[in-house]
């Protein structure tokens, strides 16, 4: 476990499992919408985010967390050793979004850059969690486990699996 792509839809607790990981494991955590957006919430230039990305995925170890653009998306998929689907019911998503915007008027969500706007975010997450089904589906998980010949593939599905990842996965790798 050395390259470890993080992914599933917004509110999911991506952020927050990367940063449990990252600690556990002492390797460097990298959100993507701290790579992808700038403070103002617009998106980076292409080019200069393909570069970071490409950058980050040629290292010997990472932990990224979410989804950025399908080219660099299937590119992680390629290059990680270790894929982590967070697969959480909608309604559990819709909910942890609102959560996050009522905490984030108060202090920075985990993964976001600094000074970022909570109201743009939010707002996009929303956005994405209502075309989510077209993308975060069974021919998504279907392509996942046509990867895992050579990958660990955990597909997370209820806040108790998601808690209690980190104990069991460094438990049974260390074994």
């Amino acid at each position: 476990m050395k390259k470890i792509a993080i992914f599933g839809k917004p509110g999911g607790g991506k952020s927050t499992l990367g940063k449990q990981l990252s600690i556990e494991t002492g390797i460097d955590l990298y959100p993507l919408d701290s790579i992808e957006y700038n403070k103002d919430g617009n998106r980076v230039d292409d080019e200069i985010y393909k570069e970071h990305h490409n950058k980050i995925i040629a290292s010997d170890s990472w932990i990224i967390d979410g989804l950025g653009t399908i080219e660099s998306f299937n590119s992680r998929l390629e290059a990680a050793d270790t894929l982590i689907y967070i697969d959480l019911p909608y309604y559990i998503h819709y909910w942890w979004v609102t959560k996050r915007f009522i905490q984030g008027i108060f202090k920075t969500p985990e993964g976001w850059p600094k000074n970022c706007s909570i109201f743009k975010g939010t707002k996009q997450s929303y956005k994405v969690l209502k075309i989510c089904p077209k993308f975060w589906n069974d021919a998504l998980l279907n392509q996942l486990k046509s990867l895992t010949n050579d990958k660990s593939l955990y597909v997370i599905k209820t806040p108790q699996e998601l808690n209690s990842f980190i104990n069991k996965t460094l438990n049974i790798s260390k074994k």
